[in-house]
Order: structure tokens, then sequence, then C-alpha cells
């Protein structure tokens, strides 16, 4: 299985936001954000993996900035770090500025997804190799997140998650 760069399954979807999107405040619904970060996340993850996969788990999502009617957004993901099955991928939304064009962050979110085979069992992923300082920054924290959402699911005990562990005890 040949290791991948982050940057070859970047996914890039560009959007208006229109009034059936919007809340009272004319501005994005989080739930419609959350499904245009789930569809990014999903393209990444097939890209990285040439398989179907399916999500797993919603890890974290900052919503920072409101996102008003009329604006241009546009959703980044890639893959931040592959495990056995599963792909952590990190999300940012961007709003452009309708004058000058400028983009500012506006957003944030880190998904998990599983890729599956026909019957829908897991299947082995490609590892990711880092490049920029942000990915390797991301590939490392990956692993902390995940211990820690494997210890508050239940999954792993405290004293097994080894990453944790490490910030405590430096």
């Amino acid at each position: 299985m040949q290791p991948k760069f982050p940057q070859d399954s970047l996914t890039t979807l560009t959007d208006l936001v229109l009034p059936g999107e919007t809340n009272p405040l004319n501005n994005l619904f989080g739930g419609e954000l959350l499904a245009r970060m789930d569809r990014a996340a999903s393209i990444t993850a097939r890209r990285h993996s040439r398989r179907v996969c399916v999500t797993a788990s919603v890890n974290h999502v900052a919503f920072n900035r409101a996102i008003p009617l009329g604006s241009v957004v546009t959703v980044e993901s890639k893959v931040s770090r592959t495990f056995n099955t599963s792909m952590e991928i990190f999300i940012d939304v961007w709003i452009e500025d309708r004058e000058s064009g400028i983009k500012n962050k506006a957003n944030e979110a880190i998904y998990t997804f599983v890729a599956v085979d026909e019957t829908g069992r897991p299947v082995p992923v490609p590892p990711i190799i880092p490049e920029t300082d942000l990915e390797k920054q991301r590939y490392e924290a990956a692993l902390r997140r995940k211990q820690l959402s494997l210890v508050l699911a239940g999954k792993m005990k405290p004293n097994e998650a080894t990453e944790l562990k490490a910030l405590f005890t430096e």
C-alpha cells in the first residue's frame, strides 16, 4: 500500500449561502454547514482510500464566526492522519469577502471516516506522509485526539493512552 501526501486527497467545495439555508439572523444554519463539511470530508476519504467510506465520528466542530446570507463559503478538507482502517479528516471553512475577495477562516472541524468493503467491513487504508509544518502538527496531534476519543468512549483504559500521559508527565 503506497503512502500518500495529504494534498493528494485535498477536497475544496465552494458554494453560496442561499436564503433557504439561513436561520432567523440570516446566517447559515449550523446543520447546513455540518452537512457541507461531511460531504467534503467524505470525498476526501474516498479519494485517499479509493473505497466507500462512512462517517465514524465528528470529533470536533468550532463555529467561530457566523456565515451571513450571500457569503461565498469554501470548505477544504484533507486527511490529517490515517490509522489501520480509519482516517482523520481536518476541515477548514473559509468565507470570501464579497468586495475584496480576501478569504478569512470562519470555522473548522475534525471528522473520522472508516473505509469499508462491499459488505461494510472495515478495510486498511494507505498511510500519509505529512510535509508542511501544519500537516506535521495536525498529524502528531491526531493520535492524541484518537486516544482521548477512545478513553471517553470507554474503549481504551486511561493508563493505556500513552500519548495523553506524555502530555502530563514530561
